[in-house]
């Protein structure tokens, strides 16, 4: 099995903290190629910052496509240009952020997002609505950090996620954590231990969905939502 992973970033640093991580608990029959395009914004934190990801993005996907892969997995927690891969793609896209938020709904009443900036608030909640998930969300609490720092400084992050995921909890109901941010990719054994309440990485979700997905042999429908896009010339 070829699963190619997509960082939409174009930070080598958090591309290899991605590889380190999912390479730990990958199957053994599981061959990844963990890359990201070289051309875009070196984090995503906005959406001007998605806009200018998505079409290398797409790029890749189309790759992994013609290279033979078995799915393909969006490592960010935006899902930059889902929809747009998905329509492009024969093989499974799997946005680490869909499947988190489904798998979340799945393990508790109430789940929380842990997001790094507070800006991006607003954005978490519409996604979830999106989802048809919002009666789930217990609350998006922001770190108060740039998402270049929880790739750079991991223990600080880790210090973050406990104090606002201890609040969620306490304060919001929370009964399942989201790290929303692939820079925090490998973050979630330690946290779950400390906070004794099941953490999710997104990326390891996704991951594993993936594995799932391709040996059931399942990929997205072409009957309406994501049929390929009609044959131009863009100019």
């Amino acid at each position: 099995m070829k699963i190619m992973v997509i960082n939409p970033n174009t930070s080598r640093s958090m591309t290899e903290h991605i590889r380190k991580e999912v390479e730990k608990i990958k199957r053994v029959d599981t061959q990844l190629s963990v890359l990201c395009p070289d051309k875009g914004p070196e984090t995503i934190e906005s959406a001007y910052d998605e806009a200018h990801a998505i079409p290398p993005t797409l790029e890749l996907v189309k790759k992994a496509n013609r290279e033979g892969y078995d799915a393909v997995i969006l490592a960010c927690f935006s899902d930059p240009g889902l929809e747009a891969a998905k329509e492009v793609s024969k093989i499974p896209v799997v946005g680490i952020e869909e499947a988190t938020l489904h798998i979340a709904a799945m393990l508790g009443a109430r789940f929380s997002i842990m997001t790094p900036r507070k800006q991006r608030i607003p954005m978490r909640e519409d996604h979830v609505h999106l989802r048809g998930l919002s009666h789930f969300l217990a609350s998006v609490r922001s770190l108060d950090l740039s998402v270049a720092d929880t790739d750079r400084y991991p223990e600080k992050t880790k210090q973050r996620v406990f104090e606002m995921a201890q609040k969620a909890v306490e304060e919001d109901g929370a009964e399942v954590i989201i790290l929303g941010c692939a820079g925090m990719a490998g973050y979630a054994t330690e946290l779950e231990a400390k906070l004794s309440i099941k953490v999710l990485d997104p990326t390891a979700v996704a991951l594993k969905i993936a594995e799932a997905m391709a040996d059931l042999g399942l990929s997205h429908s072409k009957k309406a939502l994501f049929a390929f896009p009609p044959e131009k010339v863009f100019k």
